[in-house]
């Protein structure tokens, strides 16, 4: 079988080389430095793959040409090589051996370059002479061939850092153009966006200049850091303006002229991991070795610290950010045998994260991925979570505070305190262990304000502050002091409260508790029985139109924090009353509309539960807007007099209801009259219940 010649200049040589190897195919691989060598060395040892070092003219790869027998001439230059492809191409037809070039995809995708200072050049001299009218130090990331243009003129090179590969040709090229050691940075990348902040940062680089090499050179990465640092970015754009094949198109080629498959498999591993508390060491093994193993890390920024040297960062968390950057990793055509990608989340995965919605949106886009790829280029997509330390474990620990018995909220991120405050305010007053997941000290300023405002000043509050890194902090507080308190930082805390009630079961306060005047008030029996009617649940959201006193509002609000009540109601007086009476019991779950129903109903969340109390002659039309609102709601209407049960019955024969039923309710109360005790009857009420069916 005929050998496969590869000049290599790239990371898609030495890949293609392997993909040759494994399918039984023998190459001849030629590299044109002593660092090319180097990096071959891997695939030096297999026995299908022979590696030629040294750069060739065109007659020394005609003479090569013509000594062996070659299928077919694979070029993986370097997309900046233009001369050593041109003399590769014409070999190639002198010999009339099939040439194929393997272009590297240099789009810059999933680079933060919006708002960038970026300009394009169509080389090296454009670029060094726009260089000169600039001040500040330079990142020349373009390697070190090219370094006799940009070291031309002084002003320019006395500012110059050059990132070169640390190989013997680099070096006497620095040297050549008398460039100071403590100016050269010999390394081998790839290097993260993290790591080029830091080259930018410990440099005091004003300007950036890099190949449009794409995603494989690192580009990504160095806007990225440039962007974010607030430095200018100079692109020499890829002189290659068309033709050329992907990596898989010059994979199916080869199949052709060779008869071999090459069973190429684009494998993907994600990994969502549950970093802890923000330290390696806080971290399970698994967690921390799928963190180490991954090639591109995902995250927020403060978790990007967990990143290893040479790992490509991505400070995203949210679907719309990462699906684009993973489409590219799958579509660059190139090739291993596994990538691997970390997605970062704060403490468990499990807890209060955003992991799950992520993991639904990337089954979704793996069905998706898998199902369009091409048999040539088949992929193959695995996603596992694992779990990580919660902060609520570690304050537990770290205090000695069990939670098994604790009620556990998260106030995180939630910026609207009257979203919260009610369900805040039940925790503690019906536990003694309250854990709290916190943004930062507003939180916890805001938690010791609402318990003095509650009438809980004893309450003791242990605070986690900076948990797991080395100015961690555990302190027992008083809400005043947690009001008062201004060192910002990560929080966690727990409450504690040794006076917490029993949580009443049934719901029933008396008539006199309510502040009433003269507005009419639903009494307690009949609210009582009107509840049960309404068959609330958890996360009910409730309309109580015709609120009166809000008395029956006050009730439902206090069956659960989670329970959203709006009290409608048209007159001042009454809306007056409420207030007052959701101030005396402290149901921040009741949102007062003033206003008139249907038309106050319009603006609001859509309810799951409507109480009608009053309705000011207008039951048709709001029982019809409240239907148009959820078509599923169930509603309890009360009533005192026929002619209101009259409409009611003619309103629901022309709205489709199930469920439905009628009751009187005739309550009569004990007067005592001299040494005689009777009863006296108050009017009787009607109950109506039903549930709209939903169409």
């Amino acid at each position: 079988m005929s050998r496969i010649l590869i000049f290599a200049g790239t990371t898609e040589g030495r890949e293609l080389a392997e993909r040759l190897a494994k399918a039984g195919i023998a190459c001849t691989v030629c590299v044109a430095t002593e660092y090319g060598m180097q990096v071959m060395k891997t695939t030096e040892s297999r026995e299908d793959i022979e590696v030629l070092s040294g750069r060739r003219n065109e007659r020394e790869m005609e003479a090569l040409l013509q000594e062996r027998s070659f299928a077919a001439i694979v070029d993986a230059t370097h997309p900046f090589a233009e001369e050593v492809s041109k003399n590769i191409k014409e070999s190639a037809e002198k010999q009339n051996v099939p040439y194929l070039r393997l272009k590297r995809d240099t789009a810059q995708n999933g680079c933060q370059d919006a708002e960038a200072k970026m300009f394009y050049y169509k080389d090296s001299a454009e670029c060094a002479e726009k260089l000169e009218h600039t001040r500040g130090n330079i990142l020349l990331t373009t390697g070190s061939k090219e370094l006799s243009v940009y070291c031309a003129k002084e002003s320019v090179k006395e500012r110059l850092y050059v990132r070169v590969l640390p190989g013997t040709e680099s070096f006497e090229l620095c040297q050549k153009e008398h460039i100071p050691g403590k100016q050269i940075l010999a390394l081998q990348g790839p290097f993260s966006e993290e790591m080029n902040r830091a080259f930018i940062k410990e440099y005091r680089i004003e300007h950036l200049v890099t190949k449009e090499s794409g995603t494989a050179g690192g580009v990504p990465q160095k806007i990225n850091a440039a962007k974010r640092e607030g430095v200018t970015i100079h692109i020499i754009g890829n002189p290659e303006a068309g033709g050329g094949l992907s990596f898989s198109q010059v994979c199916a080629r080869l199949e052709e002229i060779t008869g071999k498959p090459l069973g190429m498999k684009r494998k993907l591993r994600i990994a969502l991991i549950g970093a802890g508390m923000g330290t390696k060491d806080g971290m399970t093994r698994e967690a921390a070795q799928a963190l180490d193993s991954a090639g591109y890390l995902f995250g927020a920024e403060r978790l990007l610290a967990l990143a290893r040297p040479g790992q490509s960062t991505f400070p995203y968390y949210l679907a719309k950010e990462i699906l684009p950057v993973l489409d590219t990793l799958l579509t660059e055509d190139f090739f291993e045998e596994e990538r691997s990608v970390g997605i970062l989340f704060s403490g468990d995965s499990g807890f209060y994260s955003g992991c799950e919605k992520l993991y639904r949106e990337l089954e979704h886009w793996k069905e998706e991925t898998e199902a369009k790829a091409e048999p040539l280029s088949e992929t193959e997509i695995k996603l596992r979570i694992y779990p990580g330390i919660s902060a609520v474990s570690y304050l537990s620990a770290a205090s000695g505070i069990s939670w098994q018995d604790a009620e556990i909220l998260s106030i995180h991120g939630r910026r609207n305190t009257a979203e919260w405050s009610a369900e805040f305010k039940e925790a503690v007053r019906y536990h003694e262990k309250t854990f709290l997941l916190l943004s930062g000290v507003n939180d916890l300023n805001t938690i010791g304000r609402l318990l003095l405002q509650s009438g809980l000043p004893d309450c003791r509050i242990v605070t986690g502050y900076q948990c797991s890194y080395p100015e961690e902090e555990i302190s027992e507080l008083s809400p005043k002091e947690c009001a008062e308190l201004g060192k910002e930082g990560l929080y966690t805390c727990i409450i504690l409260n040794g006076r917490a009630q029993k949580r009443p079961l049934t719901h029933g306060k008396k008539d006199a508790l309510f502040l009433r005047d003269s507005v009419p008030m639903t009494k307690e029996e009949i609210r009582e029985a009107a509840i049960c009617k309404l068959q609330l649940c958890e996360d009910a959201v409730v309309y109580d139109i015709g609120s009166g006193t809000g008395s029956i509002a006050v009730e439902i609000a206090e069956r659960s924090g989670k329970i959203r009540v709006f009290a409608v109601e048209q007159k001042e007086e009454a809306v007056a009353l409420i207030r007052e009476n959701c101030k005396k019991f402290q149901t921040e779950n009741v949102e007062i509309v003033h206003a008139k129903a249907p038309e106050g109903l319009e603006a609001l969340p859509a309810a799951t539960h409507a109480f009608i109390g009053g309705t000011g002659g207008r039951m048709q039309d709001i029982l019809m807007t409240l239907r148009r609102i959820n078509p599923a709601m169930r509603v309890v209407i009360t009533a005192i007099s026929l002619e209101t049960i009259s409409e009611i019955v003619r309103a629901v024969k022309e709205i489709p209801v199930t469920e439905q039923e009628i009751v009187q309710i005739q309550v009569s109360r004990v007067k005592t009259a001299g040494s005689y005790s009777l009863m006296q009857a108050e009017n009787p009420v009607y109950l109506c219940s039903f549930r709209f069916d939903g169409t």
